[in-house]
């Protein structure tokens, strides 16, 4: 019996019925078998995303590498979020909102208003509240962080070094980072970050 969408899975915002009928693989039917066709499409990603040159801060940009990050498994990857979630602020006020995360994103760039771990951390963070994608929110908004911390020559974040799907003490450290960084308290999130 298949337990695909069955079982919640504590680290995916759920999704509506209509999301669940746009995954692409009609083979996979276990959660595990997901998770993997995710994954393999996120390592591609990752390669992908390190070997081009790239304007970060852009729309194009954010929306093409959740694309490239499950365009393989999910048909509405790349798309903005059109559906109500209990994370993330209403879908009609995404797109301003990610204009005004970019926008404020270059200010803080231009007029180094943070170290270079403060500014890709709030960015970060900035997307995960924003939630722009029906899933892989977290997952896309780490790698548009290392990918910006890389771009001030910095390394990668570690981000507690484990995959957060799979460590539960680890992923509760990182969702209690991120809650503090709601309540503008950005210290443990940028200390899970090189963590």
């Amino acid at each position: 019996m298949s337990d695909l969408f069955d079982q919640p899975d504590d680290a995916a915002t759920p999704l509506t019925p209509r999301e669940m009928r746009d995954l692409i693989p009609a083979h996979i039917a276990y959660r595990r078998e997901l998770n993997e066709a995710e994954q393999e499409n996120i390592a591609r990603a990752q390669e992908w995303a390190l070997n081009r040159r790239r304007n970060l801060l852009s729309e194009k940009f954010v929306k093409n590498l959740h694309r490239q990050m499950l365009g393989d498994v999910w048909r509405w990857a790349g798309k903005l979020r059109t559906s109500p979630r209990n994370i993330g602020i209403a879908s009609a006020d995404i797109p301003v909102a990610l204009r005004h995360l970019l926008d404020d994103t270059k200010t803080w760039i231009e007029y180094t208003t943070y170290p270079p771990d403060g500014i890709a951390v709030r960015f970060h963070h900035r997307l995960v509240q924003i939630h722009l994608f029906p899933n892989g929110n977290g997952r896309h908004s780490r790698l548009m962080a290392d990918l910006l911390v890389m771009s001030f020559g910095r390394e990668r974040f570690p981000w507690g070094r484990q995959s957060l799907r799979d460590a539960g003490a680890m992923r509760q450290t990182y969702i209690a980072a991120l809650q503090a960084a709601d309540n503008h308290d950005i210290v443990p999130l940028l200390a899970f970050a090189r963590a």
